[in-house]
Parts: C-alpha cells; structure tokens; sequence
C-alpha cells in the first residue's frame, strides 16, 4: 500500500470546486425560497401576472400551519384576491403614481395604503385577543400618577373637538395603549395613540392627523370588545392619510 493516500490528487483544489458547487447550488436555493412573498410579479403598466418561471426560478408552493387553529397558508400563492382601490395612474408608463379617485383617506393609496390582512384579532402566546379595551382587562389599569384621559376632549388639526376619551385599548402582551376610544357622531370609533399628543395642562388629547369633522368617517369595528387585523389596517391607514390628504395645503409641495 501507497504511504501516501492521496498521491497524485490535489485535495486543496478538490475542496475548493466543492465550495464552489456548494456555493452556486445555496445561491439557486435561496433566490427560489425568496420568492415565496410578493410573488408572483405583476407587469407594472398591464397588470399581467408573470409566469411560473420554472425549478430553477421558483420553488414549489409550501403550506405553513398557522397557529391556534386558523388554518393553512400557501407560500406563493399563485392566485390573486381582487384589490378594492379607488385609483388611477396618472400616465401609462412604468413607475407613473396612483391617484385616488373618491376619498383619498379610505381609498388605499399613498399614506392611507393598506393591506388585506386576516379579519380576526391579532393573539397572543396563549390565544388570546392581545387588543382588548381596558375597562374589560382584568388586572391591567393605568399607573396611578397618570390619567386614563376618561372624559378628555379629542382635537383635531383644525383645533375643533371630534369627540371624548371614553376608553382605552391596551396591548396585554406588550403591556402599553394602542388605541384611544372616541364616543363621536356615529357611534365609539378607535384613533391609535401612536399619533397622539397628551396635552396634561390643558387635559385634552390632540389629534393632528385629521380634522374634527374627518373623525366621523373612522371605519367602525364590528364588535365593541375587539379589533382584528383587518380593522386595524383599515383604521391606520385613514390616519395615517390624513397627514397627506386631510386638507388641501397638505398636499402641496414645501419647496
């Protein structure tokens, strides 16, 4: 027997074209896997849906077990749900902007943009509604140095009161609000504390994002104890438009 077990082979350059084999077949694996969200792609001006692509381009479809018995999931999912926003491009070429067409704070576009999310609560670890309003939340309340802001006025940017703190919704697993209740014209309506001002000398709660009257156009939550993913997007996005589109001068370039 040869003393030398790897006579007249070159292990270095055999381990280095197995990196390199190892290396484009990771490569091919990873851009497949990515391409589980967002695709298929849409031709930007048609609207056509690009094809499969083949082995090499796209992996096959993997079902995900969703949690707490809602189902399953299929990444990519080659079927498209049909899109409810009133907008037009405003020219036909690639990139050209949407512009809405009825009420820019519901209609989907730009800041008010939103997404079909799943229309139940977000839960948490133990499947329970993580949103939920604080006067039925056992054991949580509010610091006692602190207001729960019960009573308070809601003024918009027009500095005009849109309603009265009558609640608010807490998040029981990251354990802070996240929702200030209004008792307005038309019924209890959410606006996220996120883009609130608690004014404590003056005890009121002021709202810049929209105007007294915009307030009555919130979209409502079906049920009074609870808010799903779907109602959240809806209720973020018309805030988050009216920093664009609440009032005209909004809307008008700074420079």
């Amino acid at each position: 027997m040869h003393p030398n077990l790897t006579a007249g082979i070159d292990v270095a350059l055999l381990v280095f074209y197995a990196f390199v084999l190892f290396f484009i077949a990771l490569v091919f694996y990873l851009r497949r896997e990515d391409r589980r969200e967002g695709y298929p792609l849409e031709d930007e001006v048609t609207g056509r849906v690009d094809t499969f692509g083949g082995a090499l381009h796209t992996a096959a479809a993997k079902t995900f077990i969703l949690p707490f018995g809602h189902g399953t999931v299929k990444a990519p999912a080659w079927s498209r749900e049909p899109v409810d926003i009133a907008a037009r491009r405003t020219d036909r070429f690639a990139g050209a902007p949407y512009e809405p067409t009825g009420n820019p704070l519901v209609d989907g576009i730009g800041p008010a943009a939103w997404v079909n999310r799943a229309k139940r609560p977000d839960l948490d670890m133990e499947g329970h509604p993580r949103i939920v309003p604080l006067t039925t939340a056992d054991g949580f309340g509010i610091a006692r140095e602190d207001s729960d802001l019960s009573g308070w006025p809601v003024v918009g940017a027009d500095g005009a009161v849109a309603g009265h703190v009558s609640d608010l919704w807490i998040d029981k697993a990251d354990r802070l609000v996240r929702y200030i209740q209004l008792s307005a014209e038309g019924g209890p309506l959410l606006a996220p504390i996120m883009m609130a001002k608690v004014d404590r000398r003056r005890r009121r709660v002021v709202i810049d994002a929209l105007n007294a009257a915009q307030f009555a156009g919130v979209p409502r939550l079906e049920s009074p104890s609870q808010i799903t993913l779907y109602e959240e997007e809806r209720v973020q996005a018309y805030f988050g438009g009216g920093y664009l589109y609440a009032s005209a001068d909004r809307q008008e370039p700074i420079l």
